[in-house]
């Protein structure tokens, strides 16, 4: 068998003994335990020989280096004592092995099907195919056999094995070959699969048993961690261990569970090294939390907290270097051999230190079974097949290689022709070789003890029932009962709200200005005449913001059900408890809010000032936001996603807010709706409120509310209510001039004071149970976890593209069957022939001297660099490598020019020249984070970028055969017309190098391009590399972690240590021995089996092992020839570009034109807004039914006073549309500012296209919605019968064309001024309820108070009510119906006219029998005019008011510009 390389061979030398595969050997984990014991040992006593230039006190915890005085941990002791503990307290063991037999998994989504991208267009038609849809579901319901199959595809094929308790088995393949899929197959996490056969059992126990009664004992640890961002470490844990706290019978006696779960969370701590992170929050990308490894290392000490006895671990190393993996996976081998767990394992880029510590391997390529059996005899299998042994590669990479076309050698004198080379016939030489018949054999025998014996199931299933807690019902797979999880989850919401100090402050700040505004605008109303109607408006208006307020909870729904999705799979809880537990938690901060939000408003605007009275009116509204939550949150949890539930939640929200009682009383509501009153929760709250506040009042009628009276200047009237005067509020008793609070809701509302607790409270009570109920159903039965299976989408093929990706597809074809190394070599010929040397790059080389960084830090600066010198020449590979924490990515940073904070100091030359503006666009810098446009296809973005960043001089035929050459050379044949937001991992890795390359740099930067990355691919990629580099390019990339053949790809290394001190600079060599032999020279040998990139860093006293040496590596640098051959070779690159007389060229900021660059912004915009329908077409949903449904309240409106209020109602609608826009709108315009401050680095194009781009996409689609909701809303209402006539409708058409520009332009302004998604929403309600308020018709003009003025010039919504009321009302005759007509009697011997003609002179209206001597009949207008006169509106000043509406929109717009200019919002 070939010498191996172990991966994690120390400086002394010894690699970790090996365990007997078949079974534990005692022995072999007992010097598991002292090899484990010492390495955690060194950890904490490496706080003694610290690097020279850090303090005592400054540990790297990060790198477990403990504090003086701590005592190591020693694992082996501690789970020892603690089990033979548990043996002799009685407690069962739960041993649990697995047997898996012809195990096969079908996915959705047949071979060669591919699935499209949803276009607006396609939404807008298959909306009106929705009743044939629903038919045909209905129907496939009843008649089975009509549903259509699905086409499936094979994931898994049949396999079998079985591993046993006290064992590992790693699992190895290619991305792609089904891992992940067999794990979550073995996990019993069934639901992402179209169908799972075959036989798996645990124990015995059949997988439809385990899933029924056991679901927490078999758990899968997913690649991603997800958590809740602002916990801490301890509070995760905590969590989950209160979820499964054993009952008394399964704790040690004496033992309390607060005992149990702090020695349970302080073991995983301190094993996983992260005790120094327990109060910090977990975070994620939007708070800052523990790093990236301590986060993954989180994510495995929750799972354990679990004690679940089947662990499955896919890719739990990633974000962890190779020292702290090495630690995790020998403490997983401890807990395996101690506990007796069964543990499988997916890792990416294992060492050889790891892969010996497994007890099985199981290979998979293409979803088959190739190999499962012993590691130590894997590699010896393999080249028994005929595959050539690689000694420098590590076991796990070379297996995957032979299971990689593009990757695996053949023996001497071996081919495809006689090796099993395809997943078929490795297959079937797997099942005809020896260890598919151990396999076999142990299997049977296995399955046969396990029916005979069955002593391993019954102390399981004992072991189980005694963990749970007293009370909690033996079927159940739960440990705690239903209410203790209630109590746990309500703990855990209440820390989260408590912990969120931002949205706390903002949520009480916004809720106390709301109510301060509302309070301000109705302040101090009288009981007279003009205080009954305003006092209506005050409750609805505080009512409506307040559950208005919970629309916030749809999108929080959504956030959460990754965590939820995981923690139910790990049985702690029901998804019933966690509904419940949202509503009891927030109950203590939702109470005191709209608490001291109803006190404000109460007392402001003097309702009735008594202590019933108030309590009453608060109960009212918090028991109606209550309800209003839980409406909110059933929409959340329904839906899959945010768009579907906005476009439900808008089906609701206008009826609710109609047919509240308020703007239409019940008796006047249409006979085909008014039932909508009856079913909605708002009706019964603001019902319930009038009831409270009118029953303790009355009023003096007066003023306005008399009938008739003294115009200005005239005194011919009575000053109170006289004889011969009627008093029009509802109610009035004619003489009298007191109305009672309870006949004027009676009269005007029809509401029974008599009905508040009877009716309205307990119908309230009512819903605000149905919606618990509602989540509890939905979320239990009904779940919508989102994002089940990573399908790649297409975009549909065009004839252009259909014609470049045949001929990609041709070209692979011919390449195939040529082996990868003469591909190699001729590929780029032929390309150079074919096309003139396109592929060829033109380098420059590029110096660096003396380069320092200095970082503000609190109490003054920090150095993260120190005299860094450097060169890349063209053709070249520099690695830039170092210790976690030693400034890689910084020293990247600050060579590409793209540090935005700190002092920057040094020589930097390109070609000899120091850098021009130009510098940022000439050079291409591949980030870390692939962050593009989701929407664009891989061809799109790799052309945009072509287009926008080679000059203009190349013609767009060459730009575009350049990027084919690209999809070529980075092998995306198959994905070029695929959209970016399904690729993997890889080919999103791939991508990024493609965008960055198509601007033809002359110089490329790339950091850490390896990392998340499996072994394979990652030789891929930098092989890849290599060949660039060979055409020219010059490049300067980090790396992670290299296997010892990645690190001799490269030509030259520039080595960091801490503090941003240079170790080494300069070559590489053939198996390292340039560089190995440095390093000798100084005392630090590598031996011939280790990897020399890992040992480098070893050396240098970056790992746990202390430095080779008592001297500093940095001065060792200093004084060394290599420095010096440094220095002289950049004085040679220096003098060598300095004769260059290149014809000066004009310098540009940006490769293209302004005009250039606009084209293709907005296009790319096009393209996205295209491409996302729900986005789109939600909004064209919500337009068309809030027009509609408006319009069907008031259908054909007649000439009538009320008719003519009802208008209004219907106009002041359309103030609602910039809110639905805005809503809409800033969480997209924030996720496409991520991409353009990535692409800003890169001189792209500027800020300015950017935020014209933005606003130019939207427009069509504005003035759609802007068209639609104006047909729905003029034509059915019967507008356009004024003296402004049908132009008018026109006119009213480019009024709300304007109100969406309007809406656009104001929530872009949001989005730019806003750091964050989380932030934007907040600043909505408080806009849009300010500008509603004061435009003069909630609050008329008359009536707002002089010192908010000046609020109703500024609002915007002032020009658009009194631009459209005024065209509306202008000339429109009004009709009073008979029981419009106000009635009241003249003197004796006067008739109608002559009592009442200097009133009807002075107010306007008319009398419909002036002659009559009883009974007048006086309406209150004549013409529309005298309605909007009063407020302040005049029809000759429309056109003004329209412009300025405009004007409004270019000064968002204008602010939005230098908005994006400015504020990024993105330090680095």
């Amino acid at each position: 068998m070939a010498d191996t390389p172990g991966d994690d061979r120390t400086l002394r030398g010894d690699a970790t003994p090996l365990p007997d595969q078949h079974h534990v050997d005692i022995a072999a984990a007992e010097a598991q335990f002292n090899e484990l014991q010492r390495v955690l040992s060194i950890r904490s006593q490496q706080a003694g020989s610290e690097p020279t230039g850090r303090s005592a006190t400054d540990h790297d915890l990060e790198k477990g280096e403990k504090p003086e005085g701590e005592e190591p941990f020693d694992l082996r002791a501690y789970l020892a004592s603690s089990n033979d503990a548990y043996q002799k307290a009685g407690i069962a063991h739960k041993h649990v092995g697995v047997t898996w037999e012809n195990l096969q998994v079908e996915g959705i989504g047949g071979a060669g099907h591919k699935i499209y991208v949803r276009t607006f267009g396609q939404d807008v038609l298959s909306f009106w195919f929705t009743p044939i849809r629903i038919m045909k579901s209905l129907l496939e319901t009843v008649i089975p056999a009509i549903r259509p199959q699905l086409p499936v595809t094979t994931i898994l094929h049949p396999s079998s094995g079985l591993l046993k308790p006290g064992q590992m088995c790693l699992v190895l393949g290619c991305p792609g070959s089904g891992c992940t899929t067999f794990l979550k197959a073995i996990a019993n996490e069934r639901g992402d699969y179209a169908h799972i056969g075959g036989d798996v059992r645990y124990a015995g126990i059949s997988a439809e048993e385990m899933a029924k009664y056991y679901k927490g004992e078999v758990v899968y640890n997913e690649e991603d961690d997800r958590h809740i961002a602002t916990l801490t470490v301890a509070q995760t844990l905590n969590f989950a261990l209160s979820l499964k706290t054993p009952g008394p019978k399964g704790r040690l006696p004496g033992m309390s569970r607060k005992e149990f779960n702090e020695t349970v969370r302080n073991m995983l701590l301190r094993m996983l090294n992260i005790s120094h992170t327990a109060n910090t929050y977990v975070g994620d990308e939007f708070v800052r939390g523990v790093s990236g490894g301590e986060r993954k290392r989180v994510s495995i000490a929750e799972m354990m907290a679990t004690r679940a006895r089947v662990l499955c671990f896919d890719n739990s190393t990633r974000g962890l270097d190779a020292s702290t993996a090495l630690d995790f996976i020998k403490a997983l081998r401890v807990m395996t051999d101690i506990l007796g767990q069964t543990t499988f394992a997916t890792l990416y880029q294992a060492g050889e230190g790891i892969y010996e510590l497994f007890d099985k391997v199981l290979v998979l390529d293409k979803g088959r079974q190739v190999y499962f059996g012993p590691p130590s005899e894997a590699r010896a299998y393999f080249e028994n097949l005929g595959y050539k042994s690689l000694p420098r590669q590590s076991t796990p990479d070379y297996l995957t290689g032979c299971t990689d076309p593009n990757e695996r050698q053949f023996a001497p004198g071996r081919s495809e022709a006689d090796v099993p080379s395809t997943p078929e016939e490795l297959e079937q030489a797997f099942l005809q070789s020896r260890y598919a018949a151990e396999m076999r054999d142990s299997l049977e025998k296995y399955k046969q003890e396990m029916e005979i014996d069955k002593s391993d199931q019954e102390a399981f299933r004992k072991a189980v029932l005694e963990e749970k807690k007293r009370g909690v019902s033996k079927k159940s797979p739960y440990t705690q009962g239903f209410t203790g999880q209630v109590r746990a989850l309500a703990i855990r919401q209440f820390q989260m709200r408590l912990q969120d100090r931002f949205q706390l402050i903002t949520s009480y700040s916004l809720s106390t200005i709301l109510a301060l505004i509302i309070g301000a605008s109705y302040y101090n109303l009288q009981l007279t005449s003009q205080g009954a109607f305003t006092r209506g408006s005050v409750i609805f208006a505080g009512l409506l913001t307040c559950c208005l307020d919970t629309f916030g909870e749809m999108p929080v729904q959504m956030l959460g059900r990754p965590i939820l999705k995981k923690q139910t799979s790990y049985a702690l809880y029901r998804p019933a408890a966690v509904a419940i537990a949202n509503t009891l938690s927030d109950v203590p901060f939702s109470a005191v809010r709209i608490f001291v939000y109803n006190l404000i408003i109460y007392f402001m605007s003097n309702l009735s000032r008594s202590a019933g009275g108030f309590f009453t009116y608060h109960l009212f509204i918090y028991m109606a936001f209550l309800t209003m939550q839980g409406f909110f949150r059933t929409f959340g949890i329904m839906c899959t996603n945010f768009d579907s539930a906005f476009r439900l939640a808008t089906f609701f929200i206008p009826n609710m807010i109609q047919y509240a009682g308020y703007m239409i009383p019940v008796f006047q509501m249409k006979r085909w709706l008014f039932w909508i009153y009856y079913i909605n929760p708002v009706a019964y709250a603001w019902v319930g409120c009038m009831e409270n506040e009118f029953m303790r009042i009355s009023f003096t009628c007066d003023g306005t509310a008399i009938v008739p009276r003294n115009p200005p200047g005239v005194n011919k009237y009575p000053d109170g209510l006289g004889p011969n005067q009627v008093c029009t509020l509802f109610g009035s008793v004619p003489g009298e001039d007191i109305v009672s609070g309870r006949n004027y809701v009676s009269f005007g509302y029809g509401l029974n004071v008599s009905d508040i607790w009877r009716r309205n409270f307990l119908v309230l009570l009512g819903f605000f149970f149905l919606f618990q109920l509602t989540q509890v159903l939905l979320i239990e039965y009904f779940p919508q976890y989102g994002g089940g299976s990573s399908v790649t989408i297409f975009a549909p093929e065009d004839s252009e593209t259909k014609k470049l990706n045949a001929k990609l597809q041709e070209h692979k074809a011919a390449r195939k069957g040529k082996s990868d190394r003469e591909l190699d070599e001729k590929e780029f010929d032929e390309k150079a022939d074919e096309k003139g040397a396109v592929t060829q790059f033109h380098g420059k080389p590029f110096t660096w001297e003396k380069v320092n960084y200095h970082v503000p830090v609190p109490g003054g600066v920090r150095r993260l660099l120190h005299d860094v010198y450097g060169y890349v020449k063209p053709g070249t590979m520099t690695a830039l490598m170092g210790a976690s924490g030693a400034g890689k990515t910084t020293c990247l940073d600050v060579l590409a020019q793209r540090k935005n904070i700190g002092v920057v100091s040094g020589t930097l030359l390109l070609d000899g020249k120091p850098l021009g503006i130009d510098f940022a666009r000439n050079t291409a810098y591949a980030e870390q984070m692939d962050v593009h446009e989701g929407s664009a296809t891989v061809r799109e973005a790799m052309r945009f970028s072509a287009y926008l960043r080679q000059p203009p001089e190349v013609s767009k035929e060459e730009k575009d055969q350049y990027v084919e050459d690209m999809i070529e050379v980075l092998e995306l044949q198959d994905l070029a017309d695929a959209l970016v937001f399904s690729l993997n991992v890889e080919a999103r890795k791939r991508l990024t190098i493609g965008v960055e390359l198509a601007s033809r740099p002359s110089l490329l930067f790339l950091d850490e391009p390896t990392s998340g990355l499996d072994g394979q691919s990652a030789w891929n990629l930098v092989r890849f590399l290599r060949k660039l580099a060979d055409n020219g390019q010059a490049i300067l990339c980090t790396i992670h972690q290299p296997s010892s053949m990645l690190i001799q790809t490269f030509d030259k290394l520039l080595l960091l240590e801490r503090g941003g001190e240079t170790v080494y600079f300069g070559d590489i060599g053939p198996d390292c021995y340039i560089l190995r032999d440095y390093f000798a020279r100084h005392g630090a040998h590598c031996p011939p089996n280790v990897n020399p990139a890992e040992f480098m860093l070893d050396a240098i006293g970056a790992g746990l092992t202390p430095r080779i040496g008592d001297r500093d590596w940095k001065d060792h640098w200093l004084d060394s020839k290599e420095y010096q051959d440094v220095l002289a070779e950049i004085e040679k690159i220096k003098k060598g570009t300095a004769g260059d007389d290149e014809q000066p060229q004009k310098l540009t900021l940006y490769a293209t034109p302004f005009w250039n660059q606009l084209r293709w912004v907005v296009t790319r915009n096009n393209v996205k807004l295209w491409r996302s329908p729900d986005y789109v077409f939600s909004r064209l949903f919500v337009h068309a039914f809030i027009s509609l449904f408006v319009s069907l309240s008031f259908l054909q409106l007649g000439h009538g006073a009320r008719d003519l209020q009802y208008r209004v109602f219907g106009i002041f609608w359309t103030t609602i549309l910039p809110a639905i826009v805005m809503s809409q709108l800033e969480p997209m315009w924030i996720l496409s500012r991520r991409i353009f401050i990535r692409e800003a680095s890169s001189r792209i194009y500027s800020p300015y296209v950017f935020a014209i781009g933005q606003l130019i996409g939207e427009m069509p689609y504005s003035v759609l919605c802007g068209v639609v909701y104006w047909v729905l809303m003029v034509y059915p209402m019967g507008f356009g019968d004024g003296t402004a006539g049908i132009g008018g409708t026109f006119f009213q058409l480019l009024v709300i064309i304007f109100v969406e520009l309007f809406g656009v332009s104001l929530g872009q302004f949001i989005g730019a001024i806003s750091p964050s998604m989380q932030i934007a929403p907040l600043f909505n309600p408080f806009i849009i309820l300010v500008l509603g308020t004061f435009c003069g018709v909630t609050v008329p003009y008359p009536t707002l108070p002089s010192y908010w003025h000046w609020l109703y010039q500024l609002s915007p919504y002032t020009r658009i009510m009194a631009a459209m009321l005024s065209t509306e009302l202008h000339g429109l005759t009004i009709t009073c119906k008979a029981d419009e007509f106000i009635p009241f009697n003249p003197p004796a011997g006067q008739t109608c006219q002559q009592w009442a003609s200097e009133f009807i002179h002075g107010f306007g209206g008319y009398l419909d029998n002036p002659n009559d001597t009883t009974n007048c009949r006086y309406c209150q207008y004549e013409v529309g005019d005298q309605f909007f006169l009063p407020l302040n509106i005049r029809y000759e000043n429309r056109w003004r008011d329209v412009w300025i509406l405009f004007a409004f929109s270019v000064f968002n717009f204008a602010v939005t510009i230098v908005a994006s200019r400015f504020l990024r919002y993105a330090k680095r």
